[in-house]
């Protein structure tokens, strides 16, 4: 973690910006007092999220409509509630 002063970093702001990039923070003092930090944004939209979860499921599962029978079956899941 990185301490620098609000100054430098109004200086260097697109250098700072490739270390956080890079996975590193940045802490922000004002007078000698932390009052920020910078830190990489790891989090990802529910979109994204979904989408890697349903890739990773890819090959391992099979896609169908549960409720119906099979084709040439017939259903008879409600037979005892007649």
């Amino acid at each position: 973690m990185n301490y620098i002063n609000i100054t430098e970093l109004r200086q260097h702001l697109p250098s700072f910006i490739d270390k956080v990039q890079a996975g590193e923070e940045i802490v922000v003092t004002q007078r000698g007092k932390a009052v920020a930090r910078i830190i990489p944004e790891y989090a990802e939209s529910p979109a994204e999220a979904a989408m890697k979860r349903l890739d990773a499921l890819r090959g391992s599962v099979i896609v169908g409509d549960v409720m119906a029978p099979f084709v040439g079956e017939e259903w008879s899941g409600d037979a005892d509630n007649l």
